[in-house]
């Protein structure tokens, strides 16, 4: 996730414990999906959706707090 911003990645997972968490938890959850997609966990489409825009809800945050930490740095 966010490949294009590799270092920003890193600097907020090292130093911000709140992206830390939810970048974990949005792969965490990505993990899950796959398994349930490819069929080794079973799930009802609801409760896969419910997941998946939980994910994007995450992945929505860690964003945002990205493009602050780059304003801030003045990128």
């Amino acid at each position: 996730m966010f490949h294009e911003y590799r270092d920003e990645v890193t600097q907020l997972k090292t130093h911000d414990a709140h992206f830390a968490k939810i970048f974990d938890e949005h792969n965490a959850l990505d993990d899950r999906i796959k398994r349930i997609e490819d069929g080794d966990e079973l799930l009802t489409d609801m409760e896969l959706e419910v997941l998946k825009k939980q994910k994007l809800r995450l992945k929505d945050e860690a964003y945002a707090m990205i493009l602050k930490y780059r304003k801030e740095q003045g990128k």
